[in-house]
């Protein structure tokens, strides 16, 4: 209890106590004199004389309290703080310059953390284990691909349910898109199918109703209901607690309300979310004749599962590999040529950690995220150097007054831990208002990927674990080496100096340069590596696709189910269509299309020429007119037209890589080929009428390759969905609602979703334009730092030299020749640092060679202009001190000696 009453009360409390505990014990013994017969003036003196020392006393006694360390740093606190208040300009750039490196630091780790490390928001999650295709790392199925993790087809699953034995519970799950309305513009609604143990494997538990379970999940069902997502609860339904049994219209079906899944859940797929969950068995209902639930050849399902207690990876793994053989083997899609079921029914199941989901997401931008960390965390490197030397600037401004207190008998360990107390003040204010920043960083960071991904970003403890890391390593870094480098100086010394200068000031400013070269060098990493990946995007932007690309081109997803057109129908329906959409109002051309210009989708098969099997080619079932209206130049022969009908004979238009990889660079016109299709299936020739320049198919990073165009007239088993290319000089939105009247007047139940084709293929670059845009954004910043950073050092050396100065401009000196002194210095650190910034920033590029596109890890051109750009700043940053160094007036300066 005394303890804790020092703690609450204070040091001020403690030294009250005691005080009256000295002056109880001086009274008591003049008490005692007096009585012998001391007069009462001489009993005092004779008590203060047996007592000794109070201040000694007063010593001992502290160095016994339990709190003098609390104590202490308090006081080294308050000090510090006191100190910092009277610079606020130290102070505010100190902060600001920890503020945005930490921010910058903590936003990009809170991003991979919620796509890399964050487990799911289940129980525990360690026992999960999703379950893939162990052995196909090039991706050799042949098949239908549909949604985010195409891993199984529901046959597999189906074999697979039945057969395992490593999981208490397991699960398959799919990502599909679904329609709310009836006609007119699309009003997608995102899906998740479930099988009916999905919330039960990973044991989730609905806020609202109960889950899907086993019971309906089966073959046939008749009213299958769903499960709502909690966002799309809130944002259509107002959170209404009395959702449950009320119906949901999802491509046409009414399906009634369940339950509403609990916040924070999005599934398994890291970096999406859904708004309705869908037992896999409800599938028929959307997609009919066309339904993948018993289909082979299309890979639509993924699968995770828990563990059996006591299993492990390893052990799931192998019963899964001992099971495959029977599985593919039942499950070998009957249209599969001969090799292609040999290599089917080569695949091997194994499980893999599912602890922190799924995600193509992470796939695609974990490396990069890995790779901008590192490029922040060089920025908050540059930024403590820099402040390292503005603390050796204070340290050597401050060396009198600490020389003194070494002379009055502090240690230098106490000296120390007090310097490094402003240390910590500053780092523990940078670091709260880094993470302040980070929120709004962190926004930015996921609205650069793009509207479709859902992450919360939140401060778990990974994230605030890691600012408390950078805040301590930031404090000891800029703050130790200064704080025990002031500590060095003889005492003696640096008083006798007057503080003009000693030997410990010398080596300072020797750290100080070594500190601005290891910035440049640094910065200079930073400035080629923002050149490097700018030049990337831009080179990508620039590419040329093969079509015209001037955002004068609108693309009209359209879908047919809600018309209830047969197969027959749709033919003439999609025509149809595309003739009314031909005739709107400020539509120069149109033409209909299967897979639309760089949309990411892709569709081929391998080519026959000669009866001889050849590689695989691009495909696309395209109509007349598309390259005119995509500005495509036609080359050879003819483009397709309206005789081209399913009564004429078979015919395509291939581009220049297709003739020449398949027809040796030959003249193609009149020659024919044949896809590779299963048995039993018609294997017609397709005779070449035209040539097409090369275009760009899925993305624009590809090379050019072999792309065949089919007329979408002879397609034998139209689908029902299009996408329609529109060429106008309108603003997008009038176009969009002129089309859409010109569909719906006629055919109210079609369904129609807009995009311009710039927004669509700038969809394919938001890599590219994340890692420009946050690269970019750190070697300015790296840039303004180092520059600071030499200015400081020069500043500090005119400062320094004020006396030689002053004596060479007395012995004959002009203001140029002092300015070429000054710039002389700077000139040789610029050297020292981009010299050795150029060689790192070679061995950087490489490591990141595979995000570059156009350049080399070497480019001259990129190295030459960051390192121009550099030196040309420094050298303006060193030029004023030099100009401030040239207007010293000689005597003035000599008096002052």
């Amino acid at each position: 209890m005394s303890w804790l009453q020092r703690v609450f009360r204070g040091r001020s409390g403690s030294r009250d106590d005691l005080d009256g505990e000295i002056a109880f014990h001086l009274a008591e013994e003049a008490r005692l004199r007096a009585d012998r017969g001391d007069t009462p003036e001489r009993a005092r003196l004779e008590a203060r004389r047996a007592f000794g020392s109070t201040m000694r006393v007063r010593e001992e006694v502290d160095r016994l309290n339990p709190t003098r360390a609390m104590d202490e740093v308090w006081r080294d606190l308050k000090y510090g703080a006191r100190v910092l208040r009277r610079n606020p300009g130290f102070t505010v750039v100190a902060i600001l310059s920890l503020a945005l490196g930490i921010g910058a630091n903590t936003s990009i780790f809170q991003l991979l953390d919620a796509i890399r490390l964050r487990t799911l928001p289940v129980r525990d999650p360690g026992a999960l284990a999703e379950v893939r295709i162990a052995n196909d790392r090039d991706d050799n199925r042949e098949g239908n691909f549909n949604g985010a993790r195409p891993d199984l087809t529901n046959p597999l699953w189906e074999r697979l349910r039945q057969e395992q034995r490593a999981f208490s519970h397991i699960a398959a799950w799919g990502t599909g898109n679904f329609e709310m309305g009836t006609g007119g513009e699309s009003q997608r609604v995102r899906g998740l199918w479930v099988s009916g143990d999905f919330f039960q494997t990973l044991d989730v538990q609905p806020v609202l109703g109960r889950a899907i379970t086993g019971a309906d999940d089966t073959p046939g069902c008749a009213e299958p209901g769903v499960v709502l997502g909690y966002g799309y609860w809130q944002q259509r339904y107002g959170s209404d607690p009395h959702v449950l049994g009320r119906t949901i219209r999802l491509d046409g079906h009414l399906f009634p309300i369940l339950g509403v899944a609990p916040r924070g859940f999005h599934g398994v797929h890291v970096g999406t979310s859904f708004d309705v969950a869908v037992p896999v068995c409800a599938e028929p209902f959307t997609r009919a004749s066309r339904s993948r639930l018993q289909d082979r050849r299309a890979w639509w399902l993924a699968v995770i599962g828990r563990l059996e207690p006591g299993w492990t990876i390893e052990r799931a793994s192998a019963q899964l590999n001992a099971i495959s053989p029977a599985l593919f083997a039942s499950t070998v899609p009957p249209t599969y040529r001969p090799e292609t079921v040999k290599h089917y029914r080569q695949f091997r199941l194994g499980a893999r950690p599912a602890s922190t989901g799924v995600s193509t997401l992470r796939d695609d931008y974990e490396a990069p995220l890995w790779l901008l960390l590192s490029i922040a965390g060089l920025v908050l490197l540059i930024a403590c150097a820099n402040l390292a030397n503005l603390m050796l600037a204070r340290a050597t401004v401050r060396e009198r007054e600490i020389a003194v207190r070494l002379a009055m008998g502090a240690s230098r360990g106490r000296i120390v831990r007090q310097l490094l107390a402003e240390s910590l003040l500053l780092a523990v204010c940078g670091s709260a208002f880094g993470v302040f920043l980070s929120a709004a960083l962190s926004a930015f960071l996921v609205s650069l990927l793009g509207d479709a991904v859902v992450i919360e970003l939140r401060a778990d403890s990974h994230a605030l674990a890691f600012t408390a890391a950078l805040a301590v390593g930031a404090c000891l870094f800029f703050g130790l080496a200064p704080a025990v480098r002031a500590t060095r100086a003889e005492a003696a010394s640096v008083i006798k100096s007057g503080g003009r200068g000693t030997t410990s000031s010398r080596e300072s400013f020797g750290l100080r340069r070594t500190l601005v070269v290891v910035q440049l060098a640094l910065s200079l990493v930073l400035v080629v590596g923002a050149l490097l990946f700018v030049r990337t995007l831009q080179n990508l932007m620039h590419v040329d696709p093969g079509f015209r690309n001037d955002g004068g081109v609108l693309v009209a997803a359209l879908d047919y189910r809600r018309t209830g057109a047969a197969d027959a129908q749709l033919a003439s329906l999609r025509q149809d269509a595309l003739d009314r959409v031909g005739r709107a109002p400020g539509v120069r051309s149109a033409a209909a299309v299967f897979i639309s210009p760089l949309e990411g989708s892709g569709w081929n098969k391998g080519i026959i020429v000669d009866g001889t099997p050849q590689r695989a080619s691009n495909l696309n079932w395209i109509s007349s007119g598309f390259f005119s209206t995509m500005g495509t130049p036609l080359l050879r022969g003819r483009d397709f037209n309206d005789r081209d009908t399913l009564a004429s004979p078979r015919v395509a238009i291939v581009n220049e890589s297709f003739a020449q990889v398949f027809f040796g660079g030959r003249n193609p016109i009149g020659r024919t080929f044949q896809l590779t299709e299963g048995p039993g299936e018609p294997q017609p020739a397709y005779q070449v009428v035209g040539v097409v320049r090369d275009t760009k198919y899925v993305d624009l990073r590809e090379a050019f390759g072999p792309i065949a165009y089919f007329p979408m007239r002879q397609d034998p088993k139209p689908i029902p969905f299009q996408s329609l290319v529109i060429r106008s000089a309108q603003p997008a939105a009038s176009l969009s609602a002129a089309v859409k009247q010109a569909i719906v007047e006629a055919h109210p139940n079609i369904l129609i979703r807009f995009e311009t084709l710039s927004s669509q293929i700038g969809k394919t670059l938001l890599r590219e334009r994340l890692m420009a845009t946050l690269s970019g954004f750190f070697g300015v910043l790296a840039g303004i730092i180092a520059v600071v950073g030499l200015y400081g050092v020069m500043s500090y050396m005119v400062a320094r030299r004020r006396n030689e100065i002053g004596v060479r401009m007395a012995l004959g000196a002009d203001g140029a020749a002092v300015v070429r002194m000054v710039l002389r210095d700077a000139t040789r650190l610029l050297a020292v640092g981009l010299a050795i910034g150029l060689a790192l920033a070679i061995l950087a590029a490489r490591v990141a060679e595979s995000f570059l596109y156009g350049l080399t890890p070497g480019d001259p051109a990129t190295l030459g202009a960051a390192v121009a750009g550099l030196f040309a700043v420094g050298a303006l940053a060193s030029y004023l001190p030099a100009r401030r160094a040239a207007r010293l007036e000689a005597f003035t300066v000599l008096r002052e000696e």
